[in-house]
């Protein structure tokens, strides 16, 4: 797994792996579910409660905070917000 981007690499015979696998399931691998901690989920819920959107250098700073990546970050705000969407 890159931990920078928090993807998974592709398995080193993708064309192999991907031949082999029942169709709707060809090309890239997903990525691993991020399990957050419950204190990286209530640092963030503190930050959403401030703030729904961060800039990039609030995101960098909060990601070296977590010890998560910018792309986890930026996607927990999206789906947070959409969360908060559907509840109102």
């Amino acid at each position: 797994a890159d931990e920078s981007s928090g993807y998974e690499s592709e398995s080193a015979g993708g064309d192999r792996a991907a031949a082999a696998a029942p169709s709707g399931t060809r090309g890239r691998q997903r990525r691993a579910r991020t399990a957050f901690t419950s204190e990286q989920v209530c640092r963030l819920e503190k930050t959403f409660q401030r703030q729904k959107y961060l800039g990039a250098s609030e995101r960098r700073k909060l990601a070296a905070a977590l010890q998560l990546s910018e792309v986890q970050i930026k996607t927990w705000f999206q789906n947070r917000r959409m969360k908060l969407k559907r509840q109102i």
